[in-house]
């Protein structure tokens, strides 16, 4: 498909002084644009996540093990952290409507693929065609979070761009909550085939409720609020002190949330001791409070920013936000009795998860014009913290205990709402509020 180029921007700088910078694209057709994007980010995640829901169906179809599968969850991973900067920086120079069209369109042809596994090549060939469709699949999905920033930004001032960012980022909660009764009442009734074929569908709907009512390109850079650093002297260069900072924190938050992803329902069955089917229900409490966390720390993060300002508006939500994750982590481990230990980890899920809305609208605000490489490479670093969280985590455990695992992986939370003191989205002066509150 032949993809649209972006214009070339003219400099901010440019801008008569005291001029208004933000977007002119109409609020209704921004936020429907948000909408679509949402629905558009939950289709794929169901596609991302649905492998695990079919997987012991898989497993036994094919008689693969524990260890084969694993492999496939790894293959997406794979591709999908490699190519988060090279996606971001594709974001910055094609159009949202045809690249998004484009990649929601593979992201259904590789899930319907995925549905045909087996029945060419045979048996033998099952597990290389998985591989190939999830290293594709990885491929596909790795633009989708910093284009959706990147579209974000060009639509919407930066004071609305925290709750905008939660709301697409709900997506992470909604899918991860539907996936399970969804495709596993499919797979239950007609087969782990038609629960695939099924999210295909899911995504192609997707794909073209979006060609058909995303609002146009709007190629402006996002617009700084009026605090912001001025950028006179490198208009195009990110201050990478800030972003800096702004990733290493990611990857601490990162490491954090993925222990809730991947070792929560193992923590409830083998530490807790809980029956498995106590242990998964319980599991869909930290997703469905962050479809609430993730909205409302957008919210609650432009709320600040029109109180005190870009640089400690954006600042104080994720500080406090981690800083009580931490504490939240550490009062499970030690709790005595489940209900509080399941009330404190999933409020601690809910507090990491929450924080993602301020870091992807400060990653567009610092990275100006570059907001989708911005967004990807810090999606990247996200991701390195995602891939290690599963492998450090049990081997801590394995020689220290589960409690000191996560006392350690508190501490880092701790850290990653430290890190945030070095970012600076803008300086440290209030804004007017008559330029903040119209």
């Amino acid at each position: 498909m032949d993809l649209e180029q972006r214009p070339a921007l003219a400099p901010a700088v440019n801008a008569a002084p005291g001029a208004p910078t933000d977007a002119a694209l109409p609020a209704a057709a921004a936020w429907r644009g948000v909408g679509l994007l949402l629905f558009l980010a939950t289709a794929g995640y169901l596609g991302r996540v649905g492998l695990t829901v079919i997987a012991p169906q898989l497993m036994a179809a094919f008689h693969w093990s524990p260890t084969q599968m694993g492999g496939a969850f790894s293959a997406f991973l794979l591709t999908y952290t490699l190519l988060q900067a090279p996606g971001g920086w594709l974001a910055d120079r094609w159009t949202a409507p045809r690249f998004l069209f484009l990649l929601a369109s593979s992201w259904s042809f590789c899930t319907l693929a995925t549905a045909a596994v087996g029945l060419w090549g045979g048996a033998a060939m099952a597990m290389e065609i998985l591989l190939a469709l999830r290293l594709a699949f990885g491929a596909a999905a790795a633009p989708t979070y910093p284009l959706c920033a990147r579209t974000v930004a060009s639509w919407l001032p930066p004071r609305q761009q925290g709750r905008a960012n939660g709301i697409v980022l709900a997506s992470i909660g909604l899918g991860s909550a539907l996936a399970p009764p969804l495709l596993g009442g499919i797979s239950a009734a007609a087969g782990w085939r038609a629960a695939l074929a099924a999210t295909a569908a899911i995504m192609l709907a997707a794909a073209f409720a979006w060609r058909r009512w995303a609002p146009p390109p709007w190629p402006r850079p996002p617009a700084p609020l009026p605090d912001a650093a001025p950028p006179a002297i490198h208009p195009r260069r990110p201050p990478w002190r800030s972003f800096a900072f702004l990733c290493a924190s990611y990857f601490l938050q990162s490491y954090l949330g993925y222990i809730f992803v991947f070792w929560f329902y193992l923590y409830l069955v083998e530490v807790r001791k809980l029956p498995l089917m106590h242990a998964a229900w319980l599991t869909t409490l930290p997703w469905l409070s962050t479809l609430a966390a993730i909205p409302l720390g957008g919210l609650l993060s432009d709320a600040a920013v029109r109180r005190w300002g870009t640089a400690w508006g954006r600042r104080l939500l994720p500080m406090a936000a981690l800083a009580a994750a931490s504490a939240c982590l550490w009062l499970g481990a030690r709790a005595a009795s489940l209900a509080p230990a399941v009330a404190a980890l999933t409020a601690a899920t809910a507090l990491v998860i929450g924080t993602e809305a301020p870091f992807w609208a400060t990653a567009s605000q610092l990275s100006g014009r570059r907001a989708g490489a911005g967004g990807g490479l810090m999606n990247f670093c996200g991701n390195l913290g995602g891939l290690l969280s599963p492998v450090a985590t049990p081997w801590l455990a394995a020689r220290l205990g589960w409690n000191s695992a996560l006392s350690f992986s508190a501490l880092l939370g701790l850290a990653a709402a430290g890190l945030w003191l070095g970012v600076a989205a803008g300086n440290h002066s209030r804004p007017p509020r008559e330029l903040i509150n119209t």
